[in-house]
């Protein structure tokens, strides 16, 4: 099996076959990830429930994208399971703050500005970046755990100074560069982690 993402390709190759070796190389990454981090960012996420916290979720470029559809995906679990849900909210999607704080203050800022006046003591920060070191996520987690919030790291390659600082974090692990496995990742988590929380929840609404 390859050890890089760009040696999946052979001359010649269908891309239906294609599919296959990058299918078997993003299984072998995430192979790699500990269950027991997957089961600590579920738990985060209930605490942060049980606690009536607020989850944010930041990203940049395809992270960013990943951050809105996570937020929106853990909002509507309650929903789906007939109880209470997370309060969740994507700093990624108001464009127009987003270009303001850029312009008027600067980008590394667009994240912890808006958090400024949301972000509450004991609240959740998901900081979603596949190299780890994007100037705006590490401030915003330096200004999440200074409000005396959480934070939890979603990253890729080597986890960057993100996996660092974080409180905890998950690191799909690849070749510097190879975005596409990460943000892939990155999302079966998104998914993985929401569909085990709404059995949790339907149970819960079960057992009453």
């Amino acid at each position: 099996m390859s050890n890089n993402q760009k040696d999946l390709y052979k001359p010649g190759q269908d891309a239906g076959s294609y599919f296959k070796s990058y299918n078997d190389y993003l299984h072998k990454q995430l192979q790699q990830i500990d269950s027991a981090d997957i089961e600590a960012l579920s738990q985060a996420f209930l605490t942060a429930r049980k606690n009536k916290n607020t989850i944010f979720f930041i990203g940049n470029g395809g992270s960013a994208s990943t951050a809105s559809h996570f937020a929106q995906d853990l909002a509507t679990v309650g929903r789906k399971a007939g109880v209470d849900s997370f309060s969740t909210l994507s700093l990624t999607d108001n464009n127009s703050y987003i270009t303001a704080l850029g312009n008027d203050i600067g980008y590394d800022h667009i994240f912890s500005e808006q958090m400024r006046y949301l972000f509450k003591e004991g609240d959740l920060l998901i900081a979603i970046s596949a190299s780890g070191n994007s100037p705006n996520i590490l401030v915003a987690v330096e200004f999440a755990k200074k409000l005396g919030g959480k934070t939890f790291a979603l990253a890729g390659f080597d986890g960057g100074k993100l996996a660092q600082i974080a409180d905890n974090a998950i690191t799909v692990l690849t070749p510097k560069g190879e975005y596409g496995p990460v943000e892939d990742g990155h999302m079966i988590i998104d998914h993985v982690v929401t569909c085990y929380l709404l059995e949790v929840l339907k149970q819960e609404k079960q057992d009453g």
